[in-house]
């Protein structure tokens, strides 16, 4: 009765650790969350050291092994850059386009007013003819300018390319991510005023989401799967006395002196 008892106790640890295996390579697999695959890992290796079989030791072995792939991965705060992604796409209607910059030399033009004529005059003159001389970088093409009526369409698309990019984010497509926010970062770059504040925020959020290790391969947990199955698949040896041989013991007569 004991050993009946023994066998079923230990199916039945078997049998809680082979559903949480089953939940880690699904987390894996389907969601991508390393956290909830290593608490899984983590709660099927406890159950096993409550009870402490010595053939259960392939078992944990494989399980340590998964247990230190998995935190050795880069952690991906998943959550934390789709939040950082719909903010983005919130701010695009505020941020300022290139063509709405306000030039530089009006906020000198409205100091003239006070100025004696003369040399108001002679500063109005100085300010037209400084135009005739523009001094530039050649290292990097100026911002594209777009008429006014296609703001509204270059909005509308880098939003679109945002929202591609969270799509691979949660699929776990890392190359489609990172060519997403690098399209996202050049048309920002290109077509919205540099200079804002607000701009700059914008693309420094999508340089920080480019570097997101994005895409990583996760381990599909063979070695746990594996000793797992060999485990339950070999059938554990009792030694029981059949009721033949009990009764031949039984009716063994005595030595006679």
């Amino acid at each position: 009765m004991y050993q009946d008892f023994s066998r079923t106790r230990d199916d039945r640890v078997l049998g809680e650790v082979d559903q949480a295996v089953a939940i880690a390579v699904q987390q894996l697999q389907l969601a991508g969350n390393v956290q909830a695959a290593l608490f899984a890992l983590q709660t099927a290796d406890a159950r096993l050291g409550n009870i402490d079989r010595p053939q259960w030791l392939p078992l944990r072995k494989a399980l340590a092994g998964d247990i230190e792939t998995l935190k050795a991965l880069p952690q991906v705060d998943a959550g934390g850059m789709v939040l950082k992604l719909e903010t983005l796409i919130g701010r695009l209607d505020n941020l300022p386009l290139a063509f709405e910059a306000k030039p530089k030399g009006d906020a000198s033009k409205a100091g003239h007013a006070e100025a004696g004529w003369l040399k108001g005059l002679w500063l109005d003159f100085w300010a037209e003819f400084s135009q005739l001389v523009r001094i530039e970088r050649m290292d990097r093409p100026d911002p594209a300018l777009l008429a006014p009526s296609n703001a509204v369409f270059l909005r509308e698309n880098l939003k679109l390319r945002l929202l591609n990019a969270r799509l691979a984010l949660l699929s776990r497509d890392g190359n489609s991510f990172r060519e997403d926010v690098r399209l996202a970062a050049q048309w920002l770059e290109r077509y919205f005023d540099a200079n804002d504040a607000s701009v700059k925020a914008a693309g420094q959020d999508l340089a920080e989401l480019r570097k997101a290790p994005v895409g990583v391969d996760l381990p599909t947990l063979q070695a746990s799967q594996s000793a797992l199955r060999s485990l339950m698949a070999v059938p554990e040896k009792h030694v029981e006395v059949t009721p033949a041989t009990a009764s031949v013991h039984a009716a063994k007569p005595a030595k006679k002196n």
